[in-house]
């Protein structure tokens, strides 16, 4: 299914109040009426505003282009052609002993966008973003249940060249592979809850970051600004440069810069230059994701350039940078970090995942989970869930794994605002070493 939308925006500023107007007719006369509409509406609102606007100072970008780093339009490939490959994908695992059902999805997406502003930037900008997913099924029919496991291939601003073939993402090892690990899943035993230490791999570890150091460092979320819809933040301005968010090995990051990150752009959607700046430094919170009216009220003299709006008819908001946790000085890999457990779990691939109003207690789940003695792998589990709060959590990060052990993972479709927004947003980080980690059994947690 292709959609396609298109539209043109006016936000202005009126006795420091902010109108909107849209409309999906690009004319020079529609968009006159357009901005004539959204100054009539900040005129109407201005009366019952007690919160001014004011914009941190940005330069000007005049005539400014930019595009992201994709090799294939994925717009330019037959649908035919991207059938086949799917298909072919899919094929390989129903071949397979086992097998009893694959689903099989592309979505791919390119944002073309112009902004410009009465301070005189004008600026083009291209971004192109693909998540494929495979997902097999296997039915034990005797004992009445059934597994699932999905490719670990995450979203990425890249071009078709990360599904045709495997350069980018190795297809053929991965889906030679799934259905012996998922036949194991099948039979594996279940795991026996209690605090347990964990080595998790970015393929899972992505998500975590994402709900409980993405979401929670949004400065708009913090100060009550998401209040009716998802929350707020435990993370509040109080706690700034004081609070332990983890270990001395965490170190977080903001990055609009990121090669083929999702949330990667050359300018935010106020005319914002894209830009890298530190969460979380040696396991101290110290900083937010803003946008340039809440830039100001942090005291802050410039937006890092948080804004962003899924559609024309609809106002831009602060949404999430790339936030990665980074890998440690030490090279270690994810073997070394397993090599340290007597009795634990190494969790692969993310699945699902819940976490309450404020971004602290959560609990997560994975696509693969294996048995760690004395340093060891021994076999996969079943039924494994991990539960903490944040500061628990992070605080019980040992080690991070090196740089040859950092992955990018993401989310398509993250979700926020009223009326719903969604964002593209990437996370890299190394395996890292927890200890202690309270995990559930979901079988028996479900009442089975």
């Amino acid at each position: 299914m292709i959609s396609r939308e298109l539209g043109l925006a006016v936000r202005v500023i009126v006795a420091g109040t902010w109108g909107f107007a849209s409309h999906a007719e690009l004319a020079p006369d529609v968009a006159a009426a357009t901005a004539r509409h959204a100054v009539h509406v900040a005129t109407v609102l201005a009366a019952l505003n007690t919160e001014r606007v004011r914009l941190a100072p940005e330069p000007v970008y005049t005539d400014a282009e930019w595009v992201s780093n994709y090799r294939i339009d994925p717009f330019g490939v037959p649908a035919s052609e991207k059938i086949a490959v799917l298909r072919d994908y899919s094929g390989r695992l129903l071949d397979a002993d086992g097998i009893d059902h694959v689903s099989a999805s592309l979505n791919a997406v390119k944002e073309q966008t112009f902004y410009a502003d009465t301070f005189g930037s004008s600026i083009t900008q291209q971004r192109v973003r693909l998540l494929p997913c495979l997902d097999a099924v296997a039915v034990d029919s005797a004992a009445g249940n059934f597994e699932s496991m999905r490719t670990l291939a995450p979203p990425t601003a890249r071009g078709w060249e990360v599904v045709a073939g495997d350069e980018i993402w190795n297809w053929t090892d991965e889906l030679a592979q799934l259905p012996s690990l998922l036949a194991e899943k099948v039979r594996a035993p279940s795991v026996m809850p209690g605090p347990t230490d964990l080595v998790i791999d970015p393929t899972n570890l992505w998500l975590t970051i994402h709900e409980s150091i993405g979401h929670a460092t949004e400065y708009d979320r913090a100060i009550g600004y998401e209040a009716a819809y998802a929350g707020t933040s435990f993370a509040t301005p109080d706690k700034l440069g004081t609070l332990r968010y983890g270990s001395p090995v965490m170190n977080v990051t903001a990055d609009r810069t990121a090669e083929f990150g999702l949330a990667t752009v050359g300018y935010d959607d106020e005319g914002v230059a894209a830009q890298s700046w530190d969460l979380v430094r040696d396991g101290v919170f110290v900083g937010y994701q803003l946008d340039r009216a809440f830039a100001p009220r942090l005291g802050e003299p410039r937006s890092n350039g948080c804004s962003y709006a899924d559609s024309p008819h609809h106002v831009p908001i602060q949404r999430m940078a790339n936030i990665s946790l980074q890998p440690g000085i030490e090279d270690l890999s994810t073997a070394d970090l397993i090599g340290r457990v007597d009795d634990g779990i190494y969790i692969v691939g993310d699945k699902s995942w819940s976490i309450d109003m404020q971004r602290y207690n959560f609990q997560f789940t994975g696509q693969r989970f294996f048995r760690i003695r004395g340093g060891q792998l021994y076999g996969q589990l079943r039924d494994v869930a991990y539960q903490s709060s944040t500061t628990d959590f992070w605080n019980a990060m040992e080690a991070v794994g090196g740089p040859s052990t950092w992955r990018m993972g993401g989310a398509i479709n993250c979700g926020k605002a009223q009326p719903g927004q969604v964002a593209a947003v990437s996370h890299g980080c190394p395996s890292a070493l927890f200890r202690g980690v309270n995990v559930l059994n979901t079988r028996t947690e479900g009442g089975r």
